[in-house]
């Protein structure tokens, strides 16, 4: 028994502010990709490996998001007065997903390839591991700007660096974010630990991955989905 993950936290309560005149009246989750919500193109994704529970967060305009994602099935928790960022966001939402290993997902990627939470979930080894991150080479991204994250060693360990690019999907264990006494703060803090005990493994991904984060996003995002070998 490897303890394989079964719930999925999505990363929804960004403010978008790249989106620009996209995201004045909507989160940035609801933005229309190919005619579907942003959001959709990774939860539909989750849902194909059939989890025990998915949980998002939500922070900015939540109304239209909440609505939106309790049709799908999907648990939210509101994050209030302030944005938790990705480690405090995800501490907060323990109470819903329990302390297993999980999945977390950022909903501002498209993936065109196999199934990044069935393939995670396929090399995932917690003996050996305390988070797994799917990374894409450089040349399979699109949208992303700079020279990757993190380089991978032939093991699969990770280090910081020009390298992969983090597509923003992982399995985490979460018992480190018990120890963070602030209520706001980012994974890389918990990452870092890893890294030092080298405990942080990535896993390439062998397909291709677009960022959305603004309106020229959408439109590569769009191109990939029409044609995966643009």
């Amino acid at each position: 028994m490897r303890h394989l993950p079964d719930s999925v936290m999505l990363f929804a309560a960004g403010f978008g502010t790249r989106m620009r005149h996209l995201t004045k009246d909507q989160p940035k989750p609801l933005v229309k990709v190919a005619g579907v919500p942003l959001i959709e193109h990774t939860l539909s994704l989750a849902k194909a490996i059939s989890p025990r529970k998915i949980v998002a967060n939500l922070h900015y305009k939540p109304t239209q998001l909440e609505a939106y994602l309790h049709k799908q099935g999907v648990e939210t928790i509101l994050e209030t007065p302030d944005i938790l960022e990705t480690g405090g966001g995800l501490k907060n939402a323990l109470p819903l997903l329990g302390r297993h290993p999980l999945f977390t997902a950022n909903t501002d990627a498209i993936w065109q390839g196999p199934n990044p939470f069935s393939y995670l979930r396929q090399a995932w080894s917690p003996d050996r591991m305390d988070a797994l991150l799917l990374c894409v080479p450089l040349e399979n991204t699109r949208g992303h700007s700079g020279t990757g994250d993190f380089v991978l060693d032939p093991e699969g360990r990770l280090r910081r660096g020009a390298g992969d690019v983090y597509g923003g999907i992982q399995i985490i264990k979460t018992d480190r974010l018990e120890s963070v006494v602030e209520p706001a703060f980012s994974l890389n803090l918990v990452w870092s630990q890893m890294l030092e005990e080298d405990r942080l493994f990535g896993l390439s991904y062998p397909g291709r991955w677009c960022d959305v984060g603004s309106p020229e996003g959408v439109e590569l995002a769009e191109t990939l989905l029409e044609n995966p070998d643009a």
